[in-house]
């Protein structure tokens, strides 16, 4: 490790950010033009998104940024540099890609306005060859007023990460009161109403990223993300959600306005496919694991129905549509012809099944509502003797750690004593500050049931926020759950809580 990467990462364990970077809280107070910080994501091995936002003193028609990239944290021994124009066309946000990177290698990014500089971010490109580890977080579900971003500073804290997966609900749409009231933690959502507007998801994405544990997340560490519904509206579907009336007017363009606010705020990459609503992508770290980031909420899935419809086994109903179907069968096939290790999906709803006592889904917006498109992925993974898949999952709050099988219910079908008969793995992640259950007793009463009914759950926590920590190695994939010790006063101190792990050629979940 360089001498100026040891004195950066040595700030990381008390503040989350290196003591060379002036503190988050102090560069908002100090310099205004930057107040939603820096980012980094979709890294491939030779180039990496760059993101800030600035707020000039007049509303220009544009503004030029410089930018540059370095191999120190001091900025003085630059790779790339330039030049970016923005306006409020694009909400003053600024976003390069920044080219001529080597894999698998640390950098860092500042950018400079108005002869004020920028705190300094840190990313990694991905790497080629055989890498022998990797490690990331997985989060999901933060909502602003019901209670502090502490697990993103927990993240932001460990300086071993690769990198960070977000799996959606980066904001929500709610306004103040309807899910969460942030009056007592100062955190009322800003405009304090439901947003349905370009401007009005533009504020609240402002909002968000002025949390100063939200920053230094994203300035520790490059991101990789998709959304879910509530940076649209609540169990949105193609064309609807369920937080969506004729009052509110036309859904696409409410849609429309709320995926532009996303891509100028987050740190994607602004493809054609991208630009026009198409989020699922791929990535691949050398021979060692493939991600495919999947789109579950609007970019093909049919209307939800109810628990006991028997349209859930219709098949021509889709959650992914039939092109990212397609598309996602082919990337698990072309994983597997190249001859990498692990194969991880990136989504937003849990694939597992949870059923009702009755024998009917618990929850139809997740895969449980849409059986063939799970049939269907399973099959292609078992008609082609695809393994080592390790499903990502967010959306409920919760965490939990499953076999993936056909039906878990039947012994003929799946042991889950040995795994046979799983096709694949999952890990769910608990919400940022999203609550599942907020009674720890109910909680741990309904845990407790679910346990005794459902064989491939192998860990569930219905009550605690956090994230998860995903560790691979060339033997084994280990998830780790961690949870801050509270939400209500920003503390960045956690809880361990557990951690499953599933050996290679196995498609099966153990306690670690």
């Amino acid at each position: 490790m360089s001498t100026s990467r040891r004195r950066f990462l040595g700030g990381l364990a008390g503040v989350g950010i290196a003591a060379c970077i002036p503190p988050l809280a102090d560069a908002k107070s100090e310099n205004e033009v930057f107040a939603q910080g820096v980012a980094s994501g979709d890294p491939l091995t030779d180039r990496v998104i760059l993101w800030t936002r600035v707020l000039p003193p007049a509303r220009h028609a544009t503004t030029a940024v410089h930018w540059s990239i370095a191999r120190d944290p001091e900025m003085r021994d630059e790779v790339n540099k330039g030049v970016f124009h923005t306006s409020s066309d694009r909400d003053f946000t600024v976003k390069v890609d920044a080219i001529g990177l080597l894999p698998g290698t640390t950098y860092y990014y500042q950018f400079r306005y108005l002869g004020a500089d920028s705190p300094v971010g840190r990313t990694r490109t991905l790497p080629l060859g055989s890498p022998a580890r990797l490690r990331f977080a997985v989060a999901s579900c933060s909502n602003f007023p019901r209670g502090f971003f502490n697990a993103y500073r927990a993240i932001a804290n460990r300086s071993n990460l690769d990198f960070v997966i977000h799996l959606g609900d980066y904001i929500y749409e709610y306004a103040n009161g309807t899910s969460g009231d942030g009056t007592a933690f100062g955190r009322v959502p800003a405009p304090n109403k439901e947003i349905v507007a370009l401007s009005d998801y533009r504020m609240r994405y402002a909002q968000y990223r002025s949390d100063s544990d939200l920053q230094a997340c994203h300035a520790a560490h490059p991101f990789i993300v998709v959304w879910d519904d509530h940076e649209v509206a609540n169990d949105g579907w193609t064309d609807g959600a369920e937080n969506h009336n004729p009052g509110e007017g036309a859904y696409s363009v409410r849609k429309a306005a709320a995926q532009q606010a996303w891509t100028e705020w987050m740190p994607v990459r602004e493809t054609q496919a991208e630009l026009d609503g198409q989020i699922y992508r791929s990535f691949r770290f050398g021979d060692l694991m493939d991600l495919a980031m999947l789109d579950t909420r609007h970019v093909g899935r049919n209307l939800q129905v109810a628990p006991n419809d028997p349209a859930i086994a219709d098949p021509n109903r889709t959650l992914l549509g039939f092109p990212q179907e397609a598309w996602l069968y082919e990337q698990m096939s072309a994983s597997k012809g190249a001859g990498t290790l692990w194969r991880f999906v990136g989504q937003q709803v849990m694939m597992g099944q949870l059923f009702q006592p009755t024998g009917a889904p618990f929850n139809p917006d997740q895969w449980d509502g849409y059986l063939a498109s799970r049939n269907r992925f399973l099959g292609h993974l078992l008609t082609n003797g695809v393994g080592n898949v390790v499903v990502l999952s967010g959306d409920i709050h919760s965490s939990w750690g499953n076999d993936i099988t056909f039906n878990p219910f039947n012994p003929a079908l799946y042991n889950p004593a040995t795994g046979t008969g799983s096709v694949a793995v999952e890990f769910v992640g608990p919400g940022i500050t999203s609550p599942a259950i907020e009674d720890p007793v109910i909680a741990a009463g309904l845990r407790a049931q679910v346990l005794a009914t459902h064989p491939h759950v192998k860990h569930v926590d219905l009550f605690r926020r956090g994230y998860l920590v995903i560790d691979v190695d060339r033997t084994r994939v280990r998830g780790e759950f961690y949870h801050p010790v509270t939400i209500t006063a920003p503390n960045p101190a956690e809880t361990f809580g557990g951690a499953l792990e599933a050996l290679s050629g196995s498609n099966h979940l153990t306690l670690a």
